[in-house]
Formats: C-alpha cells, sequence, structure tokens
C-alpha cells in the first residue's frame, strides 16, 4: 500500500524522523525484502532506524549496513517464550480428520471467542466455508481482503456476532482482541515464533486461555521443534468421538435450561407447563427440552483441499549462518503465504 502511495506521489515521507522494521527476517522469508528497499530509498536518510529480528541472516544484515548509520547490535534471549496461563495441547490425527476433529472440540468447549489458524489463503477461505455450512458462525481474514473487508470482520469479531475467526499468521499479526478464550492450530505453524505468536491472541491480560495445535504424523519432528524453543511440552489430547461431542452440546443444552429457570420470569409459560405434566411425565418433558436446545453434530459434506505436510525444521544450528537462506524453503514460505 505505501508503495502503491508512492507511485501515485498520494504519500510525502519528508518529514520521517524514525523508521522502525519490525521482525525482519519475516519480511525477507515472506518476499518482502525488495519493497522494504523500495520504501527506506524514500526516506530521508537523516533519520532514527529500529531494525528487530529474531535472527540475522545475511540479506538482513545487507539492508542494516546500507540502510542505518552505525547501527548497535543489542541481543536479547527469552527465558520463556509463552505465557504460563496458556494451558497447550496437541493432537495427532490424519490430515482428512482435522476438520471433524475440529468441529468436535468446538461442539465440547463451546469456547466464547476462538481462531482458528490456517497455513494459507486457500485454507482460510475453505475452512470458513466449511464452518458455516456446518453451522458456526465464522469469518476468515487474510491477505487479499481489502481493508474496510478486513476491518468489517474483526468488528462482528469483537462485539460477537461472529464466534470463530479464521486466519493466516501475516493477518493475524498485531490483532489485540481481548476475550479470545481458545486458539486452534488447524495447520502446525512453519516455525516456533509464529507458534509464539498465534497462541498469544489468547490468555491475555491475565485471563487463561487454550491453544490446540494439530499435528499430522510426518510433522511430529516439527512440534517437538516448537517444544525445544519455547521450551515449554504440549499434553497429548485424544481426538474426541462424536459421542463426547454430543454429551458437550447436551452440556451446554442444560447449562442454558438452568439459567432460564434460575434467572427469567417463567409465570406466564406455567399454565401451557401444568398442562403437559397432565399427559406426560417430567423426565420426558424436560429430555425433549434438552433435545431442543442441543446442537447436535453436523454431518454436512465439507470440501477442503489437503495440505502437503509441513518438511521438518533444523534446529538453528544451520550451515547457512554466513550464506542466503535455502531457496527450497524460501520460496515455500512465500507460497504458504
Amino acid at each position: 500500500r505505501i508503495i502503491d502511495h508512492i507511485i501515485r506521489k498520494t504519500l510525502r515521507l519528508d518529514n520521517v524522523h524514525t523508521v522502525v522494521l519490525d521482525e525482519a527476517d519475516e519480511m525477507l522469508n515472506m518476499g518482502f525484502i525488495d519493497d522494504i528497499e523500495a520504501i527506506l530509498s524514500n526516506v530521508p536518510e537523516k533519520r532514527q532506524t529500529l531494525l528487530f529480528s529474531a535472527t540475522m541472516p545475511e540479506p538482513i544484515r545487507r539492508i542494516a549496513e546500507r540502510f542505518m548509520n552505525e547501527p548497535h547490535i543489542v541481543k536479547v534471549k527469552a527465558r520463556e517464550m509463552t505465557v504460563p496461563n496458556i494451558q497447550q495441547y496437541y493432537l495427532e490425527v490424519q490430515e482428512k480428520k482435522k476438520f471433524d476433529i475440529l468441529t468436535r472440540l468446538l461442539d465440547i468447549q463451546a469456547p466464547e471467542l476462538a481462531i482458528v489458524f490456517g497455513r494459507t489463503k486457500r485454507r482460510v477461505d475453505e475452512l470458513a466455508e466449511a464452518l458455516n455450512l456446518r453451522g458456526y458462525a465464522a469469518e476468515g481474514i487474510h491477505g487479499d481482503l481489502s481493508q474496510a473487508k478486513r476491518l468489517s470482520v474483526l468488528r462482528k469479531f469483537k462485539e460477537g456476532s461472529i464466534e470463530i475467526l479464521v486466519a493466516t499468521d501475516v493477518a493475524a499479526r498485531g490483532l489485540d482482541i481481548s476475550g479470545v478464550t481458545h486458539v486452534y492450530n488447524f495447520d502446525i505453524p512453519q516455525d516456533p515464533e509464529s507458534y509464539v505468536h498465534r497462541i498469544g491472541r489468547t490468555g491475555r491480560a491475565g485471563k487463561t486461555g487454550v491453544a490446540m495445535t494439530f499435528v499430522t504424523p510426518r510433522e511430529i519432528g516439527q512440534l517437538h521443534n516448537i517444544e525445544r524453543t519455547t521450551k515449554r511440552k504440549m499434553e497429548r489430547m485424544k481426538p474426541p468421538t462424536l459421542d463426547e461431542a454430543l454429551e458437550g452440546q447436551q452440556r451446554i443444552a442444560v447449562e442454558k435450561l438452568v439459567a432460564t429457570v434460575e434467572s427469567e420470569n417463567l409465570s406466564f409459560y406455567k399454565r401451557a407447563a401444568e398442562e403437559l405434566l397432565e399427559e406426560h411425565d417430567s423426565v420426558s418433558l424436560v429430555a425433549a427440552c434438552i433435545k431442543m436446545l442441543t446442537k447436535e453434530p453436523d454431518a454436512t459434506p465439507v470440501q477442503l483441499t489437503e495440505e502437503p505436510p509441513l518438511p521438518v525444521k533444523r534446529e538453528k544450528k544451520r550451515g547457512n549462518r554466513q550464506g542466503s537462506q535455502p531457496k527450497e524453503r524460501t520460496k515455500k514460505r512465500r507460497v504458504a503465504r
């Protein structure tokens, strides 16, 4: 957007005094390095420049040398990357079974607000559509959305008119939404930093949160990489069954029924209730009420394009510390966005 404004001469950068390059290595991996250079070449040379990066590969060093004056390097080592009040679980599940497992978890856990992370824009679109087909209020955000549409979706999520936000890593960066109780990593993140960012959308402001990560058998190595980097072990969870999902929805129905009995004025309805009790036993009537309030698991067919398993990244012993990043990995990350 900034480059477009520069080309159309609708944005002047003459008075910029401070430039911050945050997560520079992520911008490099996503193929934005040329865009960064183009923007910086239009900013006054006399300025303060701050660059933040989890890693310092050669292309990032070149940017620092070219666009910063006598840069000083400050290294910060985190003791623990994840928030302790987030319960972290993983489920080992085959790719084709992931969606049904997700809906069962939603039925059992009944999150107030949840974010589901997908690896690609296509995945986000398909997941949002599939969730709506199964009766969940969901919308997706990714880099192809207009700013107006993105703001509209986020407003509805904050207001609670949609209960599930499906997002890519890029689209969710910078989100600060209070009240998110659950994060579901439908696709395992590409690196530990992305994992930390994803689950950090919950457990905010001292509240507790739950993070669930889906892992295919071939991605277990990537899960262990995340655990080693974050210094936190995820607890393994057994994928829930269809019966457990139904029990979860029944529990929610009972809670609604009890809350209505305790908080509502029911005098207008008591005469009809008494007439029903003359013809039917009380247990059958209550069972019928619970059945009406229960959202039974939906088996509506959905279409999701299978994503290939994520290749395991080696720990940062990286033989390329002095050179550029492997071409295959960089290319894959760009496609994934």
